[in-house]
């Protein structure tokens, strides 16, 4: 199994949502936010294009990779999932270092914001991705879907109505 940047980032979001992506179950075409992002991707730095490439190595796809300066540049629509945002980006370099690129440095970039962070990857943190990766597995591996939990972020999210289908309104 190929472990995505899709799936470090809903690992950080939610068990529930990770599963239903890793079975086929994808609402993000569904959704207007996601849509949004993706316009925000193309844009915000068009001149991007011919600056930096897109790259693609073992299932993750960086927005942006400037390969003088070994830079990662990823850009979000919000920062309200930052952690996530930055598991995923650390993931990118770990991947980008186990093909040999050593030296890789991230960066977020929230251009609606106009906020950017730097992102580094430390030894505790290679550690912790080799236990997100196996716990993981063992998550997309699960016969049953993980419980629902309700957090803040679920009415935004693209896989709410498949998760609150059967559940009455709040007044």
């Amino acid at each position: 199994m190929i472990v995505t940047g899709t799936h470090f980032n809903y690992y950080q979001l939610c068990h529930r949502k990770l599963w239903l992506f890793s079975k086929g179950i994808n609402m993000e075409q569904e959704s207007d936010l996601v849509y949004e992002g993706k316009l925000v991707h193309e844009y915000c730095y068009p001149q991007r294009n011919s600056k930096y490439e897109e790259v693609e190595i073992d299932g993750i796809k960086v927005d942006y990779y400037d390969a003088k300066n070994k830079v990662i540049h990823e850009i979000k629509k919000s920062n309200k999932a930052d952690k996530a945002h930055e598991w995923q980006l650390k993931y990118y370099m770990y991947v980008f270092e186990q093909h040999g690129i050593v030296g890789v440095s991230g960066v977020l970039e929230y251009p609606l914001l106009r906020k950017t962070q730097k992102v580094l990857l430390s030894d505790v943190d290679r550690e912790e991705i080799q236990e997100i990766t196996k716990d993981i597995s063992n998550i997309i591996s699960q016969e049953a879907c993980p419980p629902r939990v309700k957090k803040g972020i679920c009415k935004n999210c693209s896989y709410f109505d498949f998760c609150y289908i059967d559940e009455p309104e709040e007044e």
